[in-house]
Parts: C-alpha cells; structure tokens; sequence
C-alpha cells in the first residue's frame, strides 16, 4: 500500500478530545488506503514545562540527560494516539526514536538526522499493521542515547520519514490553515495559498514565517517530498490547506508571493575598522566560533584605511556578538572605535521566485518605503528575495503596504 506521512503539532494534540479529532484523520487516511506514519509532538505546553524542570534542577545541565527529559513528552502522545486509534479498531503501534530506530549525529538537543531504516515498521505493516505512531524531535545517537532535533523538529522528522518511506506526501497539521501572503494578523487582506514553492517556503520560513521549521523545508527541497500545510481543526477536505512543491508544479509565478518580517533583529556596527585584506574573516569568524547568526551585511566606503562594517543578527544574540567582538579586539586580531547596537530594528522582506523573470520588484518595494516615509538602514538581496531593515515602529505599516502594493490579496 501506498505510505502517507502526517504530523500533528502541539496545539492539535494539546488534549484527548484534540487527539481524538486526530485519530479520526488518520482513520479517514486508512480508509482511502494507506499505510500511515503519524508523527507526532508532546501536548502544548508540554516541553516547556519538561525545559523548566531541568533549568530548575540544573541550570548548568547535562545535555544527554536533558535530552532525556525533554523528548519524554513526545512519547506519552505517541502512546495516547496509539490506544486512540486501536479504540477506533484501526491497528496502531507507538514508535519511539530509538525503536525506529531514527539514528542521529551526537550533538544532544541539535542532532541531525543521518538514516531512518525502514524495515522495523515496513515489516509491521506487512504483518497487519495500519498506523505507526512515531514520537516527533528524537532520535538515537551512535552511543545509544537519545537525542533530540531543537525546537520545532518534529517537523523535520516527518520530512525526514517521507524521504525514507518513499511516502506520497507529507501533511503537516497545525494551528493555521495552511501558508498566508503574509501575517494574517498584521494584514487583514492576507491570502491563503494554494500552491507555493519549496525555495519561497524555504525563504518565508528563514525570514520570520513561523508556519514551518527551516530544516524541515530544506529536507523537502532536497528530497522532492510533497508537503502540504493545512489545520486540524478544520473538516476534512481533499483540497485543504497550501502544498509545498517543486516550481514546475506550478502554472504561473508572480513576482512576489509573500511578504515576511521579524522584529526579533538587532543591527550591529563597527566604527573605523582598518580596510584591508582579511578584515572580513577577522570579524565574522569570532562570530561564527561563538554561535552568532549573521545576516544582513554592509560594508560602507573606505576612507583613510578604515571602514564601517554593518551585519543584522537576532537580538538575542547581540550580548554573545558583543563578546566575541571585543575578545577579538583585545587580542589584536580586529581593531575598531566603537561597536554601535541598535536593537529597535525589525526585517521586512519580500519573496517570490518570479522576480527571476520580472525587473522592476526592488523599484516598486523602495518606492511604497518611501511613500509611507520609512527609511531603510540595510539592504540584502538575493535571485528569489528582498530584504530590508526599517525602525521596528514601522513593521507592521510597511508589511501592509507592501502587501498592498504587489497586490498579494488577488489570486492572480
């Protein structure tokens, strides 16, 4: 039989009536003739409490035992879906991490995944078994202990299951019915897509959208896994939700078809900087060595031997930037005057794989800025993407005009 992944998130098993509703989905799944691996994450709210009870005991903990901890939510929900579906007569099995077994790198609560063999469950659903329930955002390591992915890596190991399943697609079900223009609630004219690709999920996903994990959409691009984002608490519907696939799946490419944003931005400077070869790598590999997420950066024209350098990176980040900055300093390997935070910043960025095809994208966002007055302090661009820091008080002005400008509530 034909394999189908499908992921429910916190919110969508928060309860047992939530994971009745689930099961019901999938039973309606198993009806039409497939084999299901439903994977799933703990009950809403329910890592967050598991985190605190370790930061608690331990403030300076152990990461394997963390792991340890943390992934136990996803297990009593594997579980509880489990004995659900079997209730409803549909032959269910949970699945632990380490049962599967999902093997992953050593890197406790940021593991990878390197393999997900099949046999284990291909032979249980040879032998009568409909569903496995798999507990989401664990893993093993080669040492035999558990592992978690990071936050929000559920998502990336039903992509991860579809890759090795050969499953026909993958359904991510979540508190949102599927993947908007923009921010809903920013822009009451957000629209609904039906189909959008995986480069413009991928570059959504990376510059604020929270509809899905990063990682999970790299995982797609990278396999072809058919994704499809849609709610669980809506009925049934064939046609539901937004699909995320390949650019040839669909007919026709605006130039833009969505406007992200995140206000969690920081914008950091370097006051006369010496201009000279290898200043660059000088700068960004004390980031890189402390964890430091840059983005956006800008190099101003050199006067005298010295420069400006401008990067954005998120604000939770600006202390470690800090840091590692003026380690380097005092250690001769970069000199500046001054290192300049500005933490009331927010990212607005519009995304499209159209604008491959089409001039005139840049002209018209900086245009619709400027006729709302908004200045921009940095630019960043790339074939599918435009991106722009703008005094966080204008975020939501400059989503909504833009939004209004590329005309993203029409369908076409």
């Amino acid at each position: 039989m034909p394999v189908l992944v499908m992921k429910f998130g916190g919110t969508s098993v928060a309860n047992i009536d939530r994971i009745r509703r689930a099961a019901k989905r999938v039973g309606i799944e198993v009806a039409n003739g497939y084999d299901v691996i439903v994977i799933v994450s703990a009950m809403s709210g329910e890592t967050n409490k598991l985190v605190s009870y370790v930061d608690d005991v331990s403030p300076l903990y152990d990461a394997r035992e963390y792991d340890a901890v943390v992934s136990s939510g996803e297990n009593v929900t594997a579980g509880l879906m489990a004995l659900t579906l079997q209730e409803m007569d549909v032959p269910a099995r949970s699945w632990q991490g380490w049962q599967v077994p999902v093997q992953t790198t050593s890197a406790h609560s940021a593991a990878r995944i390197e393999a997900i063999p099949s046999e284990n469950i291909m032979a249980k659903f040879s032998q009568g078994m409909r569903v496995a329930v798999v507990a989401g955002f664990q893993g093993v390591s080669p040492e035999g202990r558990i592992t978690t992915l990071g936050r929000g890596g559920s998502d990336t190991t039903a992509v991860a299951f579809a890759a090795a399943f050969d499953a026909e697609r993958c359904d991510i079900y979540t508190d949102v019915d599927g993947v908007y223009t923009t921010d809903p609630r920013i822009a009451g004219k957000a629209r609904k897509l039906e189909k959008i690709s995986f480069e413009e999920m991928l570059e959504l996903a990376s510059l604020g959208a929270k509809v899905l994990q990063t990682r999970s959409v790299e995982l797609a691009m990278r396999f072809g896994v058919r994704l499809r984002v849609l709610s669980s608490f809506e009925e049934y519907d064939e046609t539901a939700g937004t699909l995320i696939c390949a650019e040839e799946d669909i007919v026709e490419n605006k130039p833009v078809v969505g406007i992200a944003a995140s206000r969690d931005e920081a914008k950091m400077t370097l006051v006369s900087v010496a201009d000279r070869p290898g200043i660059a790598a000088a700068i960004f590999g004390p980031l890189s060595e402390h964890a430091v997420n840059v983005d956006m950066i800008i190099q101003n024209i050199a006067e005298e031997g010295r420069t400006d350098m401008t990067f954005s990176c998120p604000i939770d980040q600006v202390k470690r930037a800090e840091k590692a900055l003026n380690e380097a300093k005092e250690k001769g390997e970069i000199n500046f005057h001054d290192l300049i935070a500005d933490t009331e910043v927010a990212k607005v960025s519009a995304v499209g794989i159209g604008m491959r095809s089409q001039s005139g994208v840049a002209a018209k966002m900086f245009q619709t800025l400027r006729d709302e007055g908004i200045n921009i302090k940095v630019i960043s661009t790339s074939e599918i993407k435009i991106s722009v820091l703008i005094d966080r008080k204008y975020m939501e002005l400059a989503v909504q005009a833009l939004h209004d400008a590329f005309e993203l509530e029409k369908a076409s």
